[in-house]
């Protein structure tokens, strides 16, 4: 009997695992149940499948990146998809970051994958006498792990977006979706976080235990990592407090039982420390490069990342539009500038524009984390002579086309050695969803919230941000919890800046309505002697109601399965 090709096509993108080299290339299924079963290369391609639905951050929302979509940055396209967002002119039926579908078919791939991938029935006689042989063996029993952490990662990119969603863990056939409903929040955390054990009790501990060619491979630190996320979101306000849907009768798919908030906190807190106790491995050291952090793929402190081949798309998309081709995309915004600590003496305080002091050179003294992310008037870019000039009339400024609305362009992330007239001097570009540092705050704000005052808040809040190449000044123990809440929150902020965290941190912290209702903020350079003056400006009226809290279903999923309730207030 043959299987039909519509239910088995994967496409074969070898980023993740093994080469880099993009083969666009459909995996031939014409073949039998106990064939694909029996066919190691088959196994190998069914696993590439699943890797494959990882999303790739740089180059969401048609390259406007979710920072775009919050009061990090602009995006000077304005007829990218993305305005929608901010316009707050999104729906079930048109969501550009909507992704539904596309993690849904990863889940569908893992149960596929998990269906199929019987080490018993793999033919591995070509491997039999040789080396190879147990190796091939032990692959196998892992491979199913690793599809695991991955199915959970796709669950816990829906729920993060949606609340609870249908708990899949097979493969259906159409009349099996028409009669799916949604499983409860409560249903789905729980899945996420067993599914996160049963993967970190059978994988290696760090990329380090894998051949250079298939770094990027699940481990445990990744899985206990993702535990650690979920959990955060789980003790956090957004699902513990139904309020915000009114009229929502269904408050179980969006919020978790009322219940102790402590206990959730320590789970949080725990789920944490459980990665910082892991054996010290590379991955879980703190990064001391912050600028190389971005553009070298695996670096130290990286615990589970996605690369692509060398190429020059983000620098395109994002150099300014002073250079060749350039076409000054992401900008920055002065909310987010705004947030970098200013050094007054040997102190570092907040930044405020009506300190004279500050005003006049507002780019001198600040973060160091300020000059590796943002791109600000007068800095030096690449090798060219001239200074990036966003004032008026500069060579990076208005009135050229797409230059900078904020006063600023991107730094992180982008390859300044590549030439985008040439191609030459082209890189590799790495997408991190999980680094050390991000445990570290993780544990610092669960411990805040059920333990304040615990030493250990202190201890990993300055791992960030005391190591070398930041060295600001630790954690005032004689603050509050509030105040200690509110330095959390900024150094999450600034530390993980275009990294797909600001979207979420605001909704899980409930803080959306303010933060992106502001006005989205830049700065008017005057090319003034002997130096210049800086003026910031209300940009741009952004637009988030309640209802943004959890991304609407979409509405053809609706129409489809009969069952699934819409989320509250679309």
């Amino acid at each position: 009997m043959k299987i039909k090709n519509t239910n088995y096509i994967f496409l074969i993108v070898l980023i993740v695992c093994g080469s880099c080299q993009k083969l666009d290339r459909e995996l031939d299924t014409d073949l039998t149940k106990d064939q694909l079963e029996s066919t190691y290369n088959s196994l190998q391609s069914l696993l590439t499948g699943v890797y494959s639905t990882l999303p790739y951050g740089l180059t969401q929302l048609d390259r406007a990146t979710m920072a775009s979509a919050t009061d990090e940055a602009e995006f000077t396209n304005e007829t990218n998809r993305v305005q929608l967002l901010n316009q707050g002119a999104w729906t079930a039926i048109n969501n550009p970051a909507d992704v539904w579908g596309a993690f849904y078919q990863g889940i569908r791939r893992a149960n596929l994958f998990i269906e199929t991938a019987d080490p018993a029935k793999v033919n591995l006689d070509i491997f039999k006498g040789t080396a190879n042989y147990q190796i091939r063996i032990d692959e196998i029993k892992r491979w199913e792990f690793e599809v695991r952490f991955l199915r959970a990662f796709y669950y816990f990119e829906l729920i993060k977006r949606y609340g609870g969603v249908p708990i899949i863990t097979k493969t259906l056939n159409e009349n099996d979706v028409a009669s799916l409903k949604r499983n409860t929040l409560e249903e789905c955390v729980k899945f996420i976080a067993d599914e996160c054990d049963l993967a970190a009790a059978n994988l290696p501990v760090s990329s380090g235990a894998y051949a250079t060619a298939d770094q990027g491979r699940a481990t445990k630190a990744a899985a206990l990592t993702l535990k650690s996320r979920l959990l955060l979101y789980a003790a956090s306000d957004l699902f513990n407090t139904p309020s915000w849907a009114i009229g929502f009768t269904n408050t179980q798919l969006v919020s978790l039982p009322a219940g102790d908030r402590m206990a959730r906190w320590k789970a949080a807190a725990d789920a944490a420390k459980a990665v910082i106790d892991l054996p010290a491995v590379p991955a879980l050291t703190a990064n001391t490069n912050y600028r190389t952090l971005f553009t070298t793929p695996y670096a130290t402190g990286v615990i589970f990342a996605r690369r692509t081949e060398a190429n020059n798309e983000f620098e395109l998309a994002n150099f300014s539009v002073g250079f060749d081709r350039g076409q000054g995309g992401i900008t920055p915004s002065q909310n987010l500038v705004d947030d970098y600590e200013i050094r007054i003496g040997t102190t570092w305080v907040d930044f405020d524009w009506n300190n004279p002091a500050h005003s006049a050179a507002p780019y001198t003294n600040r973060d160091p984390r300020m000059a590796l992310t943002v791109v600000t008037n007068g800095s030096s870019f690449q090798s060219r002579a001239v200074p990036i000039q966003t004032f008026t009339g500069g060579l990076d400024g208005a009135p050229k086309p797409n230059a900078t609305k904020t006063g600023y362009y991107l730094r992180k992330y982008v390859n300044e050695a590549t030439n985008l007239t040439t191609g030459a001097g082209n890189a590799v570009h790495s997408w991190i969803y999980f680094r050390i540092e991000e445990v570290f705050l993780n544990y610092a704000e669960a411990l805040n919230e059920y333990a304040p005052g615990n030493p250990d808040i202190k201890i990993y809040y300055d791992r960030v941000r005391t190591r070398a190449g930041v060295a600001l000044t630790g954690l005032n123990t004689t603050e509050n919890q509030v105040k200690v809440r509110d330095r959390i929150r900024r150094e999450r902020r600034v530390e993980f800046a275009f990294e797909d965290h600001r979207a979420w941190d605001a909704r899980r912290w409930m803080i959306a309505p303010t933060v992106f209702n502001a006005p989205l903020r830049g700065v008017t350079v005057a090319n003034t002697m002997p130096a210049a003056t800086y003026t910031p400006f209300n940009l741009e009226a952004r637009n988030f109601t309640p209802k943004m809290y959890l991304f609407p279903i979409p509405l053809n999923e609706l129409n489809i399965a009969k069952g699934l309730v819409q989320n509250p207030l679309w």
